[in-house]
């Protein structure tokens, strides 16, 4: 009996020992620190994730180009509602949306890089060739009119300060058109010369006085309007589309054209359909001197094609001196020719714009700005030459006679027509019998540009 009991007592503490034995305590889960990107609306953001198991217990954000205020306020808050979820899938802050889902797919590029990889791989999507939208172009009958008409503009000539030279600007749009019998266009080439004269400190001239400036269609591709453009078009590729849907319409249709406001410094933008993907320049100096042209335009039955011709110089400017104050002068002649199917001049229009932006002796221009300057043709008897012409005729009127000598005749008839040397600063005078007692002008500028509108002729 006594043994039983005491095999009993034993058994009792043995039991109590092991009831009392501690329980082994769990170790806390590793801490990790994973890493991620992603695209937000100004660049890359990166976070850092801090996990312990499978619990999300950090998230920072950085993203150094995100907008103040906007974007800063999804790296700001949503790190926070991404521990709370223990999840990358929340939704995003409102109000920016970009740099939310540029933090939330860089938290999934961390935890999950194979399924989210940084950088985004894209499918490559088949390229296919656009096809070529072709320039609406209208219809019209025979050219039985040319004109040339113009507008000239010094608005953007700036005076020099104390962080800037002094850089004079001429505009001058150019537009030679063909109108059939009942007005339409039938062929209509427009062109700008944007003339800058160059001034240094002490306002001498550092534009290249010797060379000829190009207008927007002789520089093509390096005017640099493509890269700038919503549609990717050069200026002269703009200018050819609104070219050709000016084809079969009158000049007041054209003048009556609807424009909208466009990008900055674009402030009449055709609004209409058919110009919508191709021209998105602004077009109130081309409409004005194609309704200029329509007011100058004179007959030119038989003709099948018209040209227009430009040039620019910049060697008449002068510098600061003592007794001088500092003149930019930039020349364009412009012609507007239209021939017949041999290549025969039946009508040739010539004129000149002599701009001259003046400045004072510190740099300030002096000329009117809202002024438009007027060409030589525009002048008449203002542009004072018959005083000092040997045979008392205007220019206007030396020219008229030179443009009728030049009916009927092709362009090596012109540029190869007999010179002289003549009064002072006229070095190429007409020397033929049928011009010497109306044309003492010196005329080689003139024959280069009609040669360029034949050589254009459309």
């Amino acid at each position: 009996m006594k043994k039983a009991l005491s095999l009993i007592l034993v058994l009792l503490m043995v039991t109590s020992l092991f009831g009392c034995a501690s329980k082994p305590t769990e170790q806390p889960a590793a801490a990790s620190t994973l890493t991620g990107t992603g695209e937000g609306f100004g660049g890359e953001v990166t976070v850092t994730v801090t996990k312990e198991g499978d619990k999300i217990t950090k998230v920072e954000a950085v993203g150094a180009n995100e907008t103040a205020g906007i974007g800063s306020k999804a790296i700001d808050e949503l790190p926070a509602k991404i521990v709370e979820a223990n999840s990358a899938d929340v939704d995003a802050i409102a109000g920016a949306t970009i740099t939310s889902k540029g933090i939330i797919y860089a938290v999934k590029n961390a935890l999950d890089p194979a399924n989210n990889p940084w950088p985004i791989v894209k499918a490559e999507e088949p390229k296919t060739e656009e096809p070529k939208a072709e320039a609406p172009k209208g219809e019209a009958g025979a050219i039985a009119k040319v004109g040339l008409g113009q507008n000239i503009s010094i608005a953007k000539s700036t005076d020099a300060t104390a962080e800037k030279t002094a850089t004079a600007q001429a505009d001058v749009t150019i537009a030679a058109v063909g109108f059939d019998a009942d007005g339409k266009v039938a062929s209509v080439t427009i062109d700008v010369a944007q003339t800058k004269v160059a001034f240094d400190k002490d306002m001498k001239v550092t534009s290249d006085r010797a060379a000829e400036v190009k207008s927007k269609k002789d520089l093509k591709e390096d005017y640099g309007m493509k890269k700038a453009s919503a549609i990717g078009k050069e200026w002269y590729e703009q200018m050819e589309a609104f070219e050709n849907w000016m084809i079969g319409k009158t000049a007041d249709e054209i003048a009556g054209l609807k424009v909208k406001q466009g990008a900055e410094g674009h402030d009449a933008v055709p609004d209409v359909p058919e110009l919508t993907s191709s021209v998105t320049i602004t077009v109130e100096s081309y409409l004005a001197a194609v309704e200029e042209a329509w007011n100058n335009a004179v007959d030119a039955h038989g003709a099948e094609t018209v040209g227009l011709g430009v040039s620019t110089h910049i060697d008449s400017s002068k510098d600061k001196t003592a007794d001088v104050k500092p003149v930019a002068q930039m020349d364009t002649y412009m012609n507007a020719t239209a021939l017949d199917k041999d290549g025969k001049i039946v009508k040739t229009i010539v004129d000149v714009a002599q701009v001259k932006v003046n400045y004072d002796e510190n740099g300030k221009v002096t000329s009117d700005k809202t002024v438009e300057p007027k060409t030589k043709k525009e002048l008449k008897d203002d542009y004072g030459m018959k005083k000092a012409s040997a045979i008392g005729k205007e220019w206007f009127e030396q020219m008229a006679s030179f443009e009728e000598w030049m009916i009927g005749k092709t362009a090596d008839e012109i540029t190869g027509l007999k010179v002289k040397k003549g009064a002072e600063g006229h070095d190429a005078v007409p020397d033929i019998p049928e011009l010497t007692s109306s044309v003492t002008i010196t005329v080689e500028g003139y024959q280069s540009v009609v040669a360029e509108a034949i050589a254009n002729a459309r």
